[in-house]
């Protein structure tokens, strides 16, 4: 995969998991909260199986109170940091493109609601920027069809690319003889059963 620039390299990937928290994800109007759910939590499974780090940001609530971020990105990846940022755009955010820059990856895999916001701001800002930015669309959420439609648009204009947690898990498990590359795939039938 060294030098395809439309395969996806887990050694290159980051997935960064945007304002999945209580009082937004249930604003979901594009995307079943349940489905939503089921690909945030495979995705986290996914990047854990397959070594890709992972960022989570949320916002403050009005009184200052931390994001409760949804626990299945805990339960498929362990506990992470929240990185709480004051704009839409999570690379306008010093400490979260410095976390970013630190892995050294070039590929960012973003998961979030609302599409129209929290995933397609930094996309737009990371294709500006010379990353290889991915949508990973069952995993994120819109307000409306219509504005989730022109985000996608816009996006896909600036050169961000739409994928599934499926299409990432088929893409980047490999040969299918190894082990890995079959919890990979386990994954998807494990979102698709429930």
């Amino acid at each position: 995969m060294g030098s395809s620039k439309s395969m996806i390299d887990a050694r290159d990937a980051i997935v960064l998991f945007a304002d999945l928290q209580a009082g937004i994800v249930e604003r979901t109007a594009t995307n079943p909260l349940d489905r939503l759910k089921r690909a945030v939590g495979g995705l986290a499974k996914l990047a854990r199986l397959l070594e890709i780090p992972v960022i989570v940001t949320g916002v403050l609530g009005e009184d200052g109170t931390p994001a409760r971020i949804i626990p299945e990105i805990a339960a498929g990846f362990g506990e992470m940091p929240i990185f709480h940022r004051t704009r839409c755009d999570s690379l306008a955010d010093d400490k979260i493109v410095s976390a970013i820059k630190t892995t050294g990856r070039r590929t960012l895999l973003i998961s979030g609601v609302a599409t129209e916001l929290a995933v397609q701001l930094p996309a737009l800002s990371a294709a500006d920027q010379g990353y290889n930015a991915y949508t990973v669309l069952d995993a994120c959420g819109g307000m409306s069809e219509r504005s989730e439609q022109a985000a996608l648009l816009r996006m896909s204009k600036a050169g961000v690319t739409a994928v599934s947690v499926m299409t990432l898990a088929g893409e980047l498990a490999g040969d299918f003889r190894e082990p890995k590359a079959q919890q990979a795939i386990e994954i998807v039938y494990a979102m698709a059963q429930s």
